[in-house]
Formats: structure tokens, C-alpha cells, sequence
């Protein structure tokens, strides 16, 4: 008699295909437990209720509004000071025709904000100076009172010396929250241990100068100022031939030639801001300064997207009026920066509605058809009405600026802000 072959009776064993659900018996009745007599601790984690949910979601766009608010508003201050320095303006235009450019070539309204990713820190860092600098203006200012109203007296001295002192003492903890990040947290504690313990470490200083270093390159300042040149020069080439037949008209107002050429001169400069706009556009968007004399081009994109630059004209022209205005006293040059705040204010969103606009404008196909054909013409009409009142501003802005006839050249609809002073 054989012994049975161990093979099959392993594969049985080994075998493991499911058993077929209908021949898997039910469980009992009473091991089912009911679902009411579950622990709501066994039963997972519950949804959060809606309001709370609302709630949630109201505050993180609360917190995004904060924090954009103040972005922006950090920007248009940090551009405003750049503004006020003669050198530095060419670097605010540059960066107008930045934010231009990236909207035409199909960036997000975010991300066509230079400085946009650091505009938080520097904020921060610009009100943490003016704060930290009152009490050393207090107490200077005490000290110089001091010494005025009695020479003699040994108050003036404790005051000034207390003035110093604060003046240390901000300047380190300024540079202490910087080292740190310059975040919100950085300003309000001061971590004194860690303080002791790195403040005074050379690395820490070599890892400071190369954070400063990486910041000042993330800017991209050189290249806004060559932009920004290189945008002044081909706008100065456009209205400088119209601007010295205005002044000289204007100067020789006697007899008719002198009407006839004011009139002529006046019509040129109109032509040239009909067109401005959408060559400085064409110049950011493809970074090249032939493309400013491209006439045809600009022409193209007005027909491609006519009311669109019919707005974007109007924003431009009608915002930068009230500049004029501010030229009719000289101010002092502590106060340049007021009125360039205001120049940012109102130019930064004309110049956004030009990039969106020449982003229309590229990306749409040639017009076709007769009711585009009449909104075209319909833009066209009211354009020479939007140009001729900005053109009106200027021509009585030179007898209330303290420039007088140089007005002319200075057009802050487009080209920089000159200083608001009479310098």
C-alpha cells in the first residue's frame, strides 16, 4: 500500500481563495450592536457645524484683506520715497512699466507686483523706524528747548545724553528684528536670551550681510532703472518736438504765426498722447525700445480691444489732473514725499488698467463685423475728447505751476514725477 502524495494535500492547505459570501453564515441577532447604543466617540470624527465653519472661513478672508491692505499700502509708500529722490524716480517709472508689462504678457494682478512678496516686511520695517524714532525726536527736541529757555541749566545735557541712548538702543533692536526676519513677532519680543547669545557672533552679522545682500537682488533695482531710462528717453523723444513749439508759441504770442504754430503744436501733442499709451504698453510688454515707434502696432491694439484702452485712456488721463494741482505752491522739500504718494496712488492703477488692456488686446483676434466695426468707431470719437480736456489741464496748469511753461515736459500721465518743489 502507497502513502498518499503530500503535494495535493498541501495545495489544498495552502489554498486560500475567499469563501463565497453565501455561504458565510449571519451573525447572531444578539451580537448586533444597534446604532443608537453606539458611542459617539467610536463613531469618527464629526464634521465641524456650518456656523463655525463660516465663521472660519470669514476670518481667513478678514486676515487676507489685513494683509493685502497692508501690502499695498506698504508699496505705495515705499514707491512714494523712491519718488522723492530726484535720482531714484526713473526706478518708480521702471516699475510702473514692470506691472504693465507682466499684465500683458498674462501674469496674474499678484504677481505683476514687483516687491509684491516683500512689500509685508518692508512695511513693517518703514513703520518700526518711524515708531522707534519718536521717543529720539521727543527727547531731542526737549533737550534743544532746554537749552533755549535756560543756557545755564545742566538740563539740557541728561536730555541729549538720553536721547543717544534711545537712539542706540533702537538702532540695536531694529537690527536684532531684522537679523531675525523683520517679521511681526521679531518686533514684539525681543527674545533677550537669544539676543545674548548671537547678537554679538560675527557669523551672525555675515549671515545678516548676506540676507541683505539676496534682498536687494530679489528687487531688481538696476533693472528697473534701466527700464525706466530707457522708457523716459523714447517718451522724451515723442513730446519733445510738441512741447518746445507750445513754449514757444506761448512766448512769442504776438501775431498770427505765433496762433497758427500754438494751434499746430497743440495738435501734435494731442496726436502723441492719442498714441503714448499703447506704445509704452507695446515697449513693457516685449521689453525692446524699437517697439515704442511701432505705430502700426498700436494702432492694431486699439482695434483689437477699443474700449478697453478707451478706459484705461481715461484712467490714465483723468487721475493724473489732479497732480497739476498740487504744483501750484512750492513745498518744502520734507514734504516731496506727500505728493509723490499721491502721484503712486493715482498711477499705479492706471497704469494696471493700460496692461490689462494690452492684454485684451493680444489676445483677441482682428474685429470682424459691423456692430465691432461701430463700437471701434465709437471708441475713436470719444478718444481726441478724453486727450483734449487732460490737454486743457496742462495748458492752464502753466499759468498756476511754479514751473510755468516747463509744464510741458514734465507730463505725469507719462513720464515721471518731477520734484513737487519749486527747485
Amino acid at each position: 500500500m502507497t502513502a498518499p502524495d503530500p503535494q495535493p494535500i498541501a495545495a489544498k492547505l495552502a489554498d486560500t481563495r475567499p469563501i463565497p459570501a453565501r455561504l458565510v453564515e449571519p451573525p447572531a441577532a444578539s451580537e448586533v450592536v444597534p446604532a443608537r447604543l453606539v458611542h459617539p466617540a467610536d463613531a469618527g470624527p464629526k464634521p465641524p457645524p456650518r456656523r463655525v465653519g463660516l465663521l472660519r472661513r470669514g476670518g481667513r478672508w478678514i486676515r487676507a484683506s489685513v494683509t493685502a491692505t497692508f501690502r499695498m499700502a506698504s508699496l505705495t509708500v515705499l514707491l512714494a520715497l523712491i519718488t522723492a529722490v530726484p535720482a531714484l524716480q526713473l526706478v518708480t517709472f521702471g516699475y510702473l512699466l514692470e506691472v504693465v508689462g507682466r499684465l500683458s504678457r498674462g501674469a496674474a494682478l499678484r504677481d505683476s507686483l514687483p516687491w509684491y512678496r516683500h512689500a509685508t516686511r518692508l512695511g513693517m520695517a518703514l513703520l518700526a523706524i518711524f515708531l522707534v524714532s519718536l521717543p529720539v525726536h521727543l527727547l531731542t527736541h526737549w533737550s534743544q528747548v532746554a537749552r533755549l529757555v535756560d543756557p545755564q541749566s545742566g538740563a539740557a545735557s541728561p536730555l541729549r545724553a538720553a536721547g543717544i541712548a534711545a537712539a542706540v538702543l533702537a538702532m540695536a533692536l531694529l537690527a536684532w528684528a531684522w537679523m531675525r526676519g523683520g517679521r511681526l513677532r521679531d518686533y514684539l519680543w525681543p527674545a533677550p536670551l537669544r539676543f545674548l547669545g548671537e547678537f554679538w557672533r560675527p557669523s551672525t552679522w555675515i549671515q545678516a550681510k548676506q540676507d541683505l545682500w539676496k534682498l536687494f537682488l530679489s528687487l531688481e533695482i538696476p533693472r528697473l532703472f534701466w527700464l525706466g531710462l530707457r522708457g523716459f528717453v523714447g517718451t522724451m523723444i515723442w513730446i519733445t518736438i510738441p512741447a518746445v513749439l507750445l513754449i514757444v508759441a506761448n512766448r512769442e504770442g504776438r501775431g498770427g504765426g505765433a496762433g497758427l504754430l500754438a494751434v499746430l503744436a497743440f495738435l501734435s501733442m494731442g496726436v502723441v498722447l492719442l498714441y503714448l499709451p499703447l506704445l509704452q504698453a507695446n515697449f513693457a510688454a516685449e521689453n525692446r525700445l524699437r517697439a515704442m515707434f511701432q505705430w502700426s502696432a498700436a494702432r492694431d491694439f486699439f482695434r483689437h480691444a477699443p474700449w478697453s484702452w478707451t478706459i484705461a485712456m481715461l484712467l490714465v488721463y483723468a487721475l493724473a489732473i489732479p497732480l497739476y494741482l498740487l504744483k501750484i505752491e512750492t513745498l518744502p522739500r520734507e514734504a516731496t514725499w506727500v505728493p509723490c504718494l499721491l502721484f503712486v496712488a493715482l498711477m499705479l492703477p492706471a497704469r494696471v488698467a493700460t496692461g490689462l488692456a494690452m492684454r485684451r488686446a493680444r489676445r483677441l483676434p482682428p474685429p470682424r463685423g459691423f456692430f465691432r466695426g461701430l463700437a471701434r468707431w465709437t471708441a475713436r470719437l470719444l478718444m481726441p475728447g478724453i486727450v483734449g480736456a487732460y490737454l486743457l489741464a496742462v495748458f492752464l496748469s502753466q499759468y498756476l505751476d511754479v514751473h510755468g511753461l516747463a509744464t510741458w515736459f514734465h507730463q505725469h500721465a507719462v513720464l515721471v514725477p518731477v520734484p513737487f518743489t519749486g527747485t
